[in-house]
């Protein structure tokens, strides 16, 4: 038996236990309904339950949303959620408090740490339920499957333990001033079959019978809001046996209803994402390939940390499937997507939802919004800051508004402020009058609207270049610039090459393009003068580049650091032999590749077989002159042979090193000196070397880039500037 059959079963039994207790058993009054009846009355209850249940499982079991090519049923993507108390969603945070709070968070998230409950174990525990959370966040989502859990009998481990009959009613349904549920829970049982709706649902109300899950008190058009409220606190106190579940956004919540316990919707954890993920891709194709697995996996690299904020909505990481499907991947102008979800938030959710607009956006159009909040976004992002007053975001709507001809000027901040925050989402009330953007990303990425909008990208590059706050924002630069990047990659190579101005740092650079201005390579010359100049250093800044310009060479060069961290050799020096602090990676590498000295981390054998494979990959590589590398090789053999055995005195093994070291430097033609770097030196190549990684990730990110500018940049990459 189908699985849709065995649970249309399971509700049909449910439903039909609870009206023939409740319809059959009810007294006189509904012994004359059931004699009225032609046929007997078991078995119309028994069909209108049944039919009841396909009813609620085809309108509000699937789900399709956001372009879908096919509905998808609820349960097979549900993921359990999980609530925030009423403790947990007061109000009471300063500024100082919440900016402090979210800069010691290991990841990008804006909810603060909190106790976190269960969603179905709440909902079992609490007769009126009012759940809270912003655009998207599963308010809906969640009462539809506490309807399902409803239908299936309180028989199942781990259910709902009620016995109920849900009727879910979405509120934005009432168009006039009255909200009548009642009403409404009868046309649900009028349209499966039920004689005497009216009758039967007072019956049911009475009885205390059904779950009724009403959705969307924030969809109600505002202006009948009061009264709305007033009917369903009225509709609640006349039928009180029964149990509510409502929802809300938090942002429209004002502590309306007083018997409800409030709760607020958590951002799903990263167990939560990867367990949606896998629920998401589970066709025969996707196992076979192993879509979900593939999926996550690309979420966890460095690039996406961004990206994976979004997954944390969970209709932002529906979105974020959807991309997935398609192309398999996620694009590397990710400028493309983050636009996709500003926009989904901006119009398509409300849209899809048929969510009555807010009057001010007759004239507030959706193109002059994204420009007024790119223009927020800046001014905050600028001065560092991710929460700002509603006195000082109301401001600067006003004076957006005032300082704009075509604006409407006739619209009051604090009503746009309250419609942005409520029917979108995009600001969110963080504390009591304290705001931010719902996501880091969506702020980052409207700082860089802002700055292509306004030609910026002078004063970013001058200002920000070696600023890893604004790292993102750097990205998305490039990305949105639909003309072109050239001229903000130009401006970074300029900028970058101002770190290089001392002559230790102007050598070592020219060392690193004639060691391998021969090389016959595949590698492209600034990808070989990046392992050169690793190979000087042992520098992470320089693995770093090595990763975004080939993927392969970087799996080399991490063997070579694995070997550096060997750090047995910082004690082998006397005091006034001591090199600099720059230099010790380099001759730490020199002297694992020497002796292949095991450690506590690994034995001799396997860091033998370690040293083979790192300079058998670099010979593989072709990076330096042939003569050079197979010199280098040649003699450290030499030296191993030669090796005295690590019991020696400190004497024998320091003599043993100057000799390494000394064939080390002359056979890569290499000065020690160039390595014997300054603290501030080291500060200088570290943000030059940050910052040519950076212009490489945004020459992958941008949507446009000459090829005559990106060849004229690689081949300047990492040499001195004439």
């Amino acid at each position: 038996m189908p699985f849709e059959q065995m649970f249309i079963s399971a509700a049909a039994l449910t439903i039909g236990s609870i009206c023939t207790r409740v319809l059959c058993e009810g007294g006189t009054r509904f012994a004359s309904w059931v004699q009225a009846q032609s046929d007997d009355a078991t078995q119309i209850i028994q069909k209108a339950s049944e039919q009841y249940a396909w009813n609620y499982a085809k309108r509000h079991g699937m789900m399709k949303v956001l372009g879908m090519r096919e509905p998808v049923p609820l349960e097979s993507v549900y993921t359990a959620v999980q609530f925030l108390d009423r403790e947990s969603i007061s109000r009471f945070n300063s500024i100082e408090d919440l900016e402090k709070a979210f800069r010691e968070q290991p990841d990008r998230r804006f909810q603060k740490k909190a106790k976190k409950m269960d969603g179905l174990r709440v909902a079992n525990d609490k007769q009126y339920l009012m759940v809270l959370g912003g655009p998207g966040a599963g308010k809906s989502t969640f009462l539809r499957k506490m309807g399902l859990e409803a239908l299936k009998g309180n028989s199942l481990k781990n259910g709902y333990v009620h016995e109920c009959i849900p009727v879910l009613i979405e509120l934005k349904n009432f168009a006039s001033n009255e909200i009548a549920i009642e009403q409404a829970i009868a046309q649900e049982f009028r349209i499966c079959g039920i004689p005497s709706p009216e009758i039967v649902t007072t019956k049911l109300l009475e009885a205390g019978s059904l779950l009724i899950l009403l959705d969307g008190l924030d969809e109600v058009p505002t202006k009948q809001m009061t009264n709305a409220i007033q009917q369903i606190q009225n509709f609640v106190d006349q039928y009180d046996k029964n149990r509510f579940v409502a929802s809300c956004r938090l942002a429209a919540y004002r502590n309306n209803f007083y018997r409800f316990s409030d709760v607020a919707m958590a951002d799903f954890d990263h167990e939560q994402v990867k367990q949606f993920i896998h629920r998401w891709f589970q066709s025969e194709e996707d196992l076979k390939l192993n879509t979900a697995q593939r999926c996550w996996n690309l979420l966890q690299q460095p690039e996406y940390v961004a990206t994976k904020e979004l997954a944390h909505t969970p209709l932002l990481l529906t979105l974020l499937c959807l991309v997935f499907e398609d192309s398999q991947t996620f694009p590397k102008n990710r400028a493309v997507l983050y636009g996709e979800a500003l926009d989904v938030l901006l119009k398509k959710w409300a849209s899809e939802r048929r969510i009555q607009r807010d009057p001010i956006y007759q004239d507030l159009s959706i193109a002059l919004e994204e420009i007024m909040l790119a223009e927020i976004a800046h001014t905050h992002f600028e001065a560092n800051r991710l929460f700002f007053t509603r006195r000082e975001v109301v401001d600067q709507i006003r004076t957006f508004l005032a300082e704009n001809l075509n604006a409407p000027k006739h619209l009051d901040g604090e009503s746009v402020l309250e419609a942005i925050a409520i029917q979108q989402g995009i600001l969110v009330e963080r504390a009591q009058e304290v705001y931010s953007f719902s996501h880091l990303t969506l702020q980052e990425y409207l700082a860089a609207q802002h700055i292509d909008d306004h030609q910026l990208t002078q004063t970013l590059v001058e200002e920000h270049l070696t600023h890893e706050r604004w790292q993102e924002v750097f990205l998305l630069v490039a990305g949105v610039m639909r003309g072109g990047a050239d001229a903000l990659l130009l401006a970074m190579e300029a900028q970058a090459n101002t770190f290089i101005n001392t002559p230790k740092l102007k050598a070592l650079l020219q060392w690193t393009g004639d060691v391998t201005g021969d090389a016959k390579g595949n590698l492209s010359p600034a990808a070989k003068r990046t392992t050169a100049l690793f190979m000087a250093l042992v520098n992470h800044r320089a693995l770093n580049l090595a990763r975004v310009l080939d993927p392969n060479l970087a799996s080399t060069l991490e063997l070579a650091r694995t070997l550096a961290n060997i750090r047995t050799l910082e004690s082998s020096y006397p005091e006034d032999n001591t090199p600099a602090r720059s230099a010790i990676p380099t001759r730490a590498l020199a002297i694992a590749l020497t002796r292949s000295l095991p450690t506590r981390l690994m034995g001799q054998a396997f860091a033998k077989t370690l040293t083979k494979t790192f300079t058998d990959e670099l010979a593989k590589l072709e990076a330096f002159q042939e003569t050079t590398l197979q010199e280098l090789v040649r003699q450290l053999k030499v030296l191993n042979l030669r090796s005295p055995d690590i019991r020696q005195p400190a004497i024998v093994l320091q003599e043993f090193h100057t000799q390494v070291f000394h064939t080390w430097f002359s056979t890569l033609k290499l000065d020690p000196t160039w390595i014997s770097l300054s603290t501030e030196e080291l500060r200088k190549l570290d943000r030059y070397l940050y910052a040519n990684w950076l212009l490489v990730r945004c020459k992958q990110a941008a949507v446009r880039v000459s090829p005559r500018t990106w060849a004229g940049i690689e081949a300047r990459l990492l040499r001195v500037s004439s």
